[in-house]
């Protein structure tokens, strides 16, 4: 195509050549350093055919094209006649702003436990429920290992902490796993709580007032229990990971194996000990302490704003900022009343969503909302919000009322949840006191439940729901179902198959925070153990890098898909890789794309993990992952959900 007229308009609109600093593409977007963004007619820019929207992140002015952009660019730069320009794919924005660095470091840090998390404390909830009903003694072997099972990634949370805080950070797994088992040996946790005659005292007099037990190097330890801890752990694998970078730059190659390890672990174990601990610890309870003098100055007010507001909390990824405080809370103080409120959500939604159902004469709507609903009771919220309740304002902010009622309930039971866990019925449990069984905890959460439920239906059916819209979906032309069903939030599942044979690798994993930081789009990651890649789904070849290591393939549905062949092997020129297909063709599902030399491209130097991402994730409301450790190409990898 002749993207002459289109590069005009923009390379006028932008405040002309003489504005450009420099230019750059990545996989969508022309990224332009401008010296003077508010030269630039954004509104205009936005409106010209061609251009997806405009985005100013970063320092870079971006002009979002699609799959097709490396045609654009080059026409763009041969237009401007400018020398400066790169086709790299590392200059990419990253978070901005205090609250989008902690959200995006939270989420990354306990998202990849989240699982296990919430199935040990249904464990522990479990255990609870039994005991409280007297069906298992405390003191038998059933106990002690199933309280084990439960209580074992809790106590040992700083190792999974460890581990995952290094991964996001960009250090070694297994230093932060160190990190944190050296935060909860025996005998560290002993020397903590074993009391006796201490040396000297720290801050007395002061709400920090300090035993000091033991000393390293002369210098006073302030001794804490870290068993379970959240936020010390996580500072630890940052200063590691800061460390870790410097020492690798700065150590011969033919030692850094060793050496870098080594001086990282025995710096930031002992300054973890010293200084960070302590602080960090101080500032959880601090925090802590705080939001729950909130809630005792006024527990109905803090459960009717915190309840009303979680499903906002959630959707904007905000929910993650209140998750180290709580576990935080646990470890301390034994329970929470930070996370507490929004627990009735899956209640409400439910409520809601049968309301929907049985109202509603949208044959179509009926066969999402029912199976959403009973999902919602079982904690599981997304199909409920995303394919019943988020299209519909009315019912949407009535879900919002059902949850922040129930909020006050709990805050006039000043109930408490003792554990983490299950969501939806599920957490029933965790509101069971772990020291006397059934109390208003517990009774206060039950009845929040019922009320959430019943006021969420009730207000929904007699009130906030108006099925005549609907209805007239039923008689529309097939043409126009299209935005029939984007009006109505239905759910439209797209599957894609495995392209890669190999070891399935979350995204946040991958060595290049282009991608793990998911800026490119979502999806997954695989370490090749074949070398080819086959065609994912039906569509066309929209774009081919010249080197062959990248291809953009857009499905039928309009799903563009970049599969990225390793890291850095653009610096291959194209060397170990052959294609079967070209820029433009249209291919057919299971069909051979690519082909590549493992050995050859491991032997180079480079590493073959390989991004799968949808470029155009933003579209859509969720991307789901396998979840499985290797796959073959005719495996399904990712579930779109649109």
């Amino acid at each position: 195509m002749d993207y002459k007229e289109l590069n005009e308009q923009i390379l006028e609109n932008i405040g002309g050549k003489e504005n450009i600093n420099g230019l750059a593409h990545c996989m969508t977007r022309l990224r332009f350093k401008l010296k003077d963004e508010s030269k630039a007619n954004t509104e205009t820019i936005k409106k010209i055919s061609g251009v997806v929207t405009v985005v100013q992140s970063g320092g870079q002015y971006q002009i979002v094209i699609g799959n097709h952009v490396a045609e654009v660019y080059k026409e763009f730069v041969e237009l401007a006649g400018i020398q400066n320009a790169s086709t790299s794919q590392d200059d990419v924005d990253k978070p901005k702003g205090i609250l989008n660095n902690f959200i995006d470091i939270v989420s990354g840090v306990f998202t990849p436990v989240i699982n296990v998390l919430m199935a040990a404390g249904m464990i522990k909830g479990l255990l609870a429920l039994l005991a409280a009903f007297e069906l298992i003694d405390k003191v038998s072997g059933t106990y002690l290992i199933l309280n084990a099972t439960g209580d074992g990634l809790f106590y040992f949370f700083p190792l999974f902490l460890g581990y995952t805080a290094s991964n996001k950070f960009g250090g070694k797994p297994f230093i932060g796993m160190a990190i944190g088992a050296a935060l909860v040996y025996p005998s560290v946790v002993a020397a903590s709580s074993a009391g006796g005659e201490a040396l000297f005292t720290l801050f007395q007099g002061t709400v920090i007032e300090s035993p000091v037990y033991i000393k390293f190097l002369g210098l006073p330890v302030i001794l804490m229990n870290y068993a379970s801890s959240v936020i010390p752990i996580i500072a630890g694998t940052y200063l590691a990971a800061k460390f870790e970078a410097f020492f690798t730059r700065v150590i011969p190659r033919m030692v850094r194996s060793f050496f870098v390890s080594f001086l990282t672990l025995i710096i930031t174990v002992p300054l973890v000990f010293l200084i960070v601990g302590p602080i960090t610890t101080w500032a959880g309870l601090f925090i802590g302490q705080i939001l729950s003098a909130a809630n005792d100055f006024s527990p109905i007010i803090a459960g009717t704003v915190i309840g009303g507001f979680w499903q906002v909390f959630i959707m904007f990824g905000l929910h993650w900022g209140f998750v180290p405080i709580a576990l935080n809370n646990y470890a301390t103080l034994g329970y929470d009343v930070v996370m507490m409120a929004g627990l009735a959500t899956p209640l409400a939604m439910a409520g809601v969503t049968f309301a929907v159902f049985f109202k509603t004469k949208n044959k179509k709507l009926k066969e999402i909302a029912f199976p959403a609903a009973l999902s919602a009771v079982f904690g599981i919220t997304e199909p409920a919000l995303y394919g019943v309740t988020l299209a519909r304002k009315k019912v949407f902010y009535t879900t919002s009322v059902a949850v922040a009622i129930p909020g006050a309930i709990m805050g006039i039971f000043k109930t408490r949840v003792y554990i983490n866990g299950g969501t939806g019925i599920f957490a029933l449990p965790r509101f069971i006191n772990p020291e006397v069984g059934f109390d208003n905890s517990f009774i206060g959460f039950t009845i929040a439940c019922a009320v959430a439920f019943v006021v969420g239906f009730l207000i929904t059916y007699f009130y906030s729901y108006n099925p005549k819209l609907d209805e007239e979906t039923d008689e529309v032309t097939e043409k126009e179902s299209v935005s029939i069903n984007e009006t109505l939030g239905q759910t439209v599942l797209y599957e894609l198959d495995t392209p890669i044979k190999g070891e399935v690798i979350p995204l946040s994993k991958v060595s290049d925070a282009a991608f793990s930081t998911g800026l490119l789009g979502q999806g997954v990651a695989i370490l090749p153990t074949e070398g080819k890649v086959y065609a994912p789904a039906d569509g066309e070849v929209t774009t081919l890098f010249p080197t062959y290591h990248a291809l953009g393939l857009t499905t039928n549905e309009g799903i563009e898909i970049l599969i990225h062949i390793g890291m850095d092997t653009v610096n291959l020129q194209g060397k170990y890789f052959n294609p079967a297909v070209k820029q433009g063709d249209t291919v057919r599902k299971g069909q051979l794309l690519v082909t590549f030399d493992i050995d050859a491209i491991t032997a180079a130097g480079y590493s073959l993990q390989t991004p799968i991402i949808i470029t155009n994730s933003k579209k859509y409301l969720e991307i789901v992952n396998v979840e499985v450790s290797s796959v073959s190409h005719e495996d399904n990898l990712l579930t779109v959900i649109a």
